[in-house]
């Protein structure tokens, strides 16, 4: 868990990264490797960004998703009162062990996926780069294969949690916002026109169908 990541040093940033991709760090020339299983959760606070240190796009095309947190409902919110400010510490419940999580994993990647799916999301990520037809005045740089790689690996578990044996175009739809955001930038033009990603992104998305 890593809160606040953009106010971390590059240095605790190279160390993230190589955490997330080599699943292992290095202290003193000294290898350690990770348990596993293992995952990454990182936040940015979007307020007061003067002074900190944005995650380079190479790193932020690591994370499968970038999920906003709005303010909770009042149900939610009302929970958070009671369980926050008590005599009793609530606690957290674990839902699974590292066991069944790894067998999770690697049945998610045994889902099968339709060809109409997969075309769905090829379509959806090709779309979001800047040589992509109509996309060139709006998008500065776009996702790379990794975006693929991990819209399929989205829909898929969301398919599975949905008791669902293989995911659908809806999955391609509902997920592309939270996996494309963070691996896009739009152009100044676009910017000044009061364009945002997550519009741009709902553009593209009346394309798959």
């Amino acid at each position: 868990m890593a809160d606040e990541i953009n106010r971390a040093s590059p240095r605790t940033q190279s160390a993230l990264l190589q955490a997330m991709q080599e699943q292992h760090i290095t202290v003193a020339g000294a290898r350690h490797d990770l348990p596993k299983p293992f995952h990454v959760l990182a936040t940015q606070n979007p307020l007061e960004q003067e002074g900190t240190y944005p995650l380079p796009e190479a790193q932020l095309d690591r994370f499968l998703m970038e999920i906003d947190v709005d303010y909770p409902d009042r149900d939610a919110e009302r929970r958070i009162l009671f369980e926050t400010t008590g005599a009793d510490e609530t606690l957290a419940k674990a839902s699974m062990n590292a066991e069944i999580l790894i067998a999770a994993q690697r049945l998610v990647r045994r889902l099968p996926v339709g060809d109409s799916v997969v075309e769905a999301i090829l379509s959806l990520v090709r779309a979001a780069r800047p040589d992509a037809d109509g996309g060139d005045k709006l998008i500065a740089w776009g996702p790379g294969p990794r975006a693929s790689q991990s819209l399929m690996l989205a829909v898929r578990a969301r398919a599975l949690l949905d008791g669902r044996l293989a995911p659908s175009i809806d999955d391609v739809l509902d997920l592309a916002e939270p996996v494309l955001k963070h691996r896009m930038a739009l152009t100044f033009a676009a910017r000044a026109d009061g364009r945002t990603i997550p519009d741009v992104i709902r553009q593209l998305k009346t394309r798959i169908g």
